[in-house]
């Protein structure tokens, strides 16, 4: 089943609240980087929030990119009570869902295939090949 209008306007008003925190608010050290708030996810009751993080770290080391990543969802974590007392105050709800943040592996996961693609040889697809090839077959 679909995602809900309501949902997906939770989604996006949390989304914003947070980004502006993360912008303004939350001096953690752990929050190195460039640190985002890619999308979230709401329950259809609205009972949790699912956070999705992307984290572009300081570092190019795989082992110190993961640390860093931990350290990130850790200083978050450690934000939670007042990222919802945000959301309760700039968003009129009853009920503030419970939030649980989760890396973004999207990033990731596009490198990786770009570099299988890479690693395949296949040449980039170009239209201008294609359509040249044709209208020489055409005039003949």
């Amino acid at each position: 089943m679909g995602k809900g209008y309501r949902q997906g306007r939770l989604g996006e008003e949390i989304k914003k609240v947070i980004g502006e925190l993360l912008l303004r608010e939350i001096k953690d050290p752990r929050l190195s980087g460039l640190v985002s708030i890619s999308a979230v996810e709401v329950t259809p009751d609205g009972s949790y929030a699912t956070a999705y993080v992307t984290s572009l770290g300081t570092t190019l080391d795989d082992e110190k990119a993961e640390k860093e990543k931990e350290d990130v969802l850790a200083a978050l974590r450690s934000a939670k009570g007042l990222i919802k007392r945000e959301i309760g105050r700039s968003i009129k709800l009853r009920h503030i869902p419970e939030l649980i943040f989760k890396m973004d592996t999207s990033l990731e996961y596009g490198r990786h295939m770009s570099k299988i693609i890479s690693e395949l040889g296949i040449e980039k697809y170009s239209d201008d090949d294609e359509e040249s090839g044709d209208d020489d077959e055409q005039e003949k």
